[in-house]
């Protein structure tokens, strides 16, 4: 499983920076313009230069309305940044339908730039609270878009977490879908310490968090702390470690990481 951090700007991009060795991806984002809210190409291009080279950094395109064409420049101009994972929110999409047209638009724009980018399709575990696509049907979506990722997260941040609103088993659905088709599947949304047992039974491929790695527990008043990325790390590396001990032999594999 992969752990992916969320900093808001280049000064907690330095912190994750110091972390380095115990984190995976750096996710660019702007949490006040959202769950998956937007940041500037600029502060996407110099948390590129902050973070180590061999480190893939992340951006997201925000939270996004069904237009398809407005959608699909935001995403190059994410890749253009630097990013070399693309998330985008389907936060306006209230059919398949729809979601796929976005994550279509996405894909063409991101891969003609850099075929090696990879695309993630996140929908959210709270969908019955915004209206948008049922987060069971992300997957889908991920896979006859060409995208190479589907991903949950929680639109409302109001305390509230990714199982209170997709359960256990509904999340290792959403997993053995995304497997199915060759995607991988990533799960956020206030996710803590105490959900790392699950998510690593399920086969999750990235684990996303902010909030359980900044000072305090908060996502919007606290800040990232090297220490506490540090002390994630080490939990998830404990849960992988009792699994592989526990985890029968004919258990699947978790899907490969794309690129």
């Amino acid at each position: 499983m992969l752990l992916l951090i969320s900093p808001d700007g280049v000064e907690e991009a330095l912190d994750c920076a110091k972390a380095a060795e115990h984190l995976d991806i750096v996710d660019v984002k702007k949490p006040d313009e959202g769950s998956l809210g937007a940041n500037f190409p600029w502060v996407i291009r110099e948390i590129r230069d902050a973070v180590p080279a061999h480190k893939p950094v992340s951006a997201t395109v925000g939270d996004v309305p069904y237009k398809p064409g407005t959608v699909a420049q935001a995403a190059l101009g994410a890749v253009v940044s630097g990013a070399t994972y693309i998330k985008v929110g389907l936060y306006g999409c209230t059919t398949p339908e729809q979601g796929i047209d976005v994550m279509r638009a996405v894909v063409r724009a991101v891969k003609d730039h850099n075929p090696d980018a990879l695309v993630v399709a996140s929908g959210y575990a709270d969908a019955h609270r915004i209206g948008c696509v049922n987060p069971l049907a992300v997957p889908d979506i991920a896979a006859r878009s060409g995208a190479d990722a589907a991903m949950l997260d929680t639109a409302i941040k109001d305390g509230t977490r990714l199982f209170d609103h997709v359960p256990q088993d509904a999340c290792a659905e959403f997993v053995r879908l995304a497997h199915a088709t060759g995607r991988l599947a990533a799960l956020a949304g206030s996710v803590k310490a105490a959900d790392l047992g699950p998510l690593t039974r399920i086969g999750t491929d990235i684990v996303g968090v902010r909030g359980a790695v900044c000072e305090g527990g908060d996502r919007n008043a606290g800040r990232i702390q090297p220490h506490l990325v540090a002390a994630f790390r080490a939990e998830m590396d404990r849960h992988a470690r009792e699994y592989a001990a526990t985890a029968p032999a004919t258990a699947p594999a978790a899907a490969p990481v794309v690129g």
